[in-house]
């Protein structure tokens, strides 16, 4: 039963004796981290009462009948007796998530009178009911808000969401804090307000590097990594700075323009790792799963959310011990390591991903950790570190661009040494080779690394000795062409930071030695 003073102002029902009645209402479900369009209709029946949805719904919308009934009692309104059936279009998707709530109240609302279906067709509705018939937040807003714009249509969210909504120029946002508010103002006898407020920025800094002491080779591996977006190994015994060097990595990258901030912000809202009342992303993404995640985890594939590589994207994906990572989770950083997007295919359909990346990854010599310490003896016999290495492939190696080896500090360097430079006055550095870049490829790509293949020889112009020193090398080693590609982007950075046009023979020296030196020391 309706509460009293609220039936009088509800709209006349519009169904005859015997003849059903359909509405349909706009709606949405994330798939990877885009919003699909999708159309909720409901019809009412005179049979037995009931709720049936279809359309390939998952568990979670399933159980939204119940959701639903309880929150448009709770509102004040009544649930028809009546047999409502609910299809989800296009029927031959999966849809996904608990935004359905909103729709699938309005909709069975609409085909009974008591909302102006006309008026609520204008609007993208996403939203958790509680049973009381409040509103929930929920993740993708930022998704959702571009999906609203692309059909030209308003967009009704929760109003925790609404900030993240906002980021979207031109669209109409409207916060609503329960059904009984969107009811009233779908039916023109009350307001949403328009979403408003302070964006607050999220500030993620992270340590400075004037706390690594020594290690010069590594450090300056690190500047090189940081200006051409190079991927790095980093590989020693324990305790001498691998991971407190990758953590202070997006410490000196470029901050984030407004795009590449807007994409992060759409993955991590999408994966649903965004607090709903926050703005854009400020900080580049740090990733450090553990090696034990799982492929899905890895790449994404549960219900198409990001995985690590898409979280990751614009920022640093750190791997901590990369050998004992499943082989198939390694493995299957290839393509995105190269493609720099990942395609997931499954039954249900298939979804890409964004996934720029800079893969850091550590690794200890064998299986003890100690094999080359100047003081503590390795205890692996040479098989087994055989063995170990072995799990690092060559086609996952060949997509690696600097590989360095570590070696511990003695704690008197430790305890009484310098601090090292700052992250700041690295950035500097960074930022100017990061702009000789840009101009020079007039903003088709962002770094070095993502240099096309056919591309390559013609944006370094390598003097003939710098050529020739970069061919002994490689038939010396009986090395790919792709890594011979590699050094010479390597070598294109170094020249940038080094402020000249043409890669000259120090610049593909140094570049042979941040590859050579940790296949050549014992403790690699």
């Amino acid at each position: 039963m309706a509460r009293h003073g609220v039936a009088s102002r509800l709209l006349p029902p519009r169904a005859q004796p015997g003849v059903p009645v359909s509405c349909s209402v706009h709606a949405a479900t994330l798939l990877g981290v885009d919003a699909l369009s999708i159309q909720v209709e409901v019809d009412l029946l005179r049979r037995l009462p009931a709720v049936v949805i279809v359309g390939l719904p998952s568990p979670a919308i399933r159980e939204s009948a119940e959701r639903v009934r309880s929150a448009i009692l709770g509102a004040g309104y009544e649930f028809p007796r009546q047999r409502i059936v609910i299809s989800l279009s296009p029927a031959d998707l999966r849809k996904d998530g608990t935004a359905f709530d909103l729709p699938i109240a309005v909709g069975i609302l609409v085909a009974a009178g008591r909302v102006d279906g006309e008026r609520a067709g204008r609007y993208l509705l996403i939203g958790e009911l509680s049973l009381s018939g409040e509103l929930r937040p929920i993740r993708g807003a930022l998704a959702y808000a571009c999906l609203a714009k692309e059909m030209g249509a308003g967009l009704i969210l929760p109003t925790a969401c609404a900030p993240e909504a906002r980021l979207v120029e031109g669209l109409e946002v409207r916060a609503a804090r329960s059904l009984r508010a969107v009811v009233d103002f779908l039916s023109g006898e009350g307001d949403l307000p328009l979403a408003d407020g302070e964006l607050r920025r999220i500030d993620r800094s992270g340590p400075d590097l004037r706390d690594v002491q020594g290690q010069p080779e590594a450090r300056l591996a690190l500047e090189v990594a940081a200006a051409g977006g190079h991927n790095l190994l980093m590989e020693g015994p324990p305790g001498c700075g691998k991971s407190m060097l990758a953590q202070r990595l997006p410490g000196i990258l470029p901050a984030l323009d407004r795009l590449e901030a807007l994409e992060c912000t759409r993955i991590h809202s999408a994966a649903g790792l965004h607090p709903p009342e926050s703005g854009l992303l400020s900080a580049r993404p740090f990733r450090a799963p553990h090696h034990s995640v799982s492929l899905a985890g890895l790449i994404g594939g549960s219900g198409f959310r990001p995985g690590e590589v898409s979280l990751a994207h614009n920022g640093v994906l750190f791997l901590d011990e990369l050998p004992e990572f499943p082989r198939h989770a390694r493995e299957a950083l290839r393509a995105p390591l190269e493609d720099r997007r990942l395609l997931l295919s499954h039954v249900g359909g298939h979804v890409t991903f964004p996934s720029r990346f800079m893969l850091v990854a550590a690794a200890n010599p064998c299986p003890c950790g100690f094999w080359g310490h100047p003081i503590r003896p390795c205890v692996c016999t040479p098989t087994l570190r055989e063995r170990y290495r072995a799990r690092l492939s060559g086609p996952l190696m060949d997509r690696i661009d600097l590989r360095i080896a570590l070696s511990p500090l003695p704690a008197a360097a430790l305890l009484s040494g310098p601090p090292g430079e700052d992250s700041a006055a690295v950035r500097a550095r960074v930022e100017r080779a990061r702009s000789i870049q840009q101009h020079r490829y007039q903003g088709q790509i962002t770094a070095n690394a993502e240099l096309p293949a056919d591309q390559v020889q013609a944006a370094c112009d390598p003097a003939p000795g710098a050529l020739d020193l970069l061919r002994q090398h490689l038939d010396a080693g009986n090395h790919s062409a792709r890594l011979g590609r590699r050094m010479l982007r390597v070598a294109r950075t170094l020249a940038d930071l080094d402020g000249v046009a043409r890669v000259a023979v120090p610049h593909i020296r140094a570049a042979i030695s941040m590859r050579a030196d940790a296949e050549e020391a014992p403790c690699a």
